[in-house]
């Protein structure tokens, strides 16, 4: 078996064996000691499964086609901010919002 085959080997392992803590724990069978257990090791599991899908999710990548060159993009991470144009740098700021005298205090809109 590949180094790979054994990795998702071992997270659906941990998967299943989460499920089944889930399960025990649900069921309110379990004396507390053993649910104090139970949580700690889930919470082992939680944690590598955790760090396997972050590690999968940063190598996917999405591929765009810009200009006939194929480019790729990391998954899941927002694209970045526009450029303002020329004309949105000229603009002055709005003027500050005054508020009445007369108005009440603390009431949003």
């Amino acid at each position: 078996m590949t180094a790979k085959k054994d990795e998702t080997k071992n997270f659906e392992n941990s998967m299943e064996r989460l499920e089944s803590i889930v399960g025990d724990m649900e069921g309110g069978e379990l004396s507390l000691d053993l649910m104090i257990k139970r949580f700690e090791e889930g919470q082992g599991l939680i944690k590598f499964c955790s760090g396997k899908l972050d590690e999968v999710e940063r190598k996917i990548e999405k591929l765009i086609n810009k200009k006939g060159e194929p480019e790729t993009e990391p998954f899941g991470e927002e694209a970045p901010p526009a450029k303002p144009t020329p004309a949105a740098k000229t603009q002055p700021p709005a003027p500050p919002i005054e508020v009445a005298d007369n108005e009440e205090e603390g009431l949003l809109f």
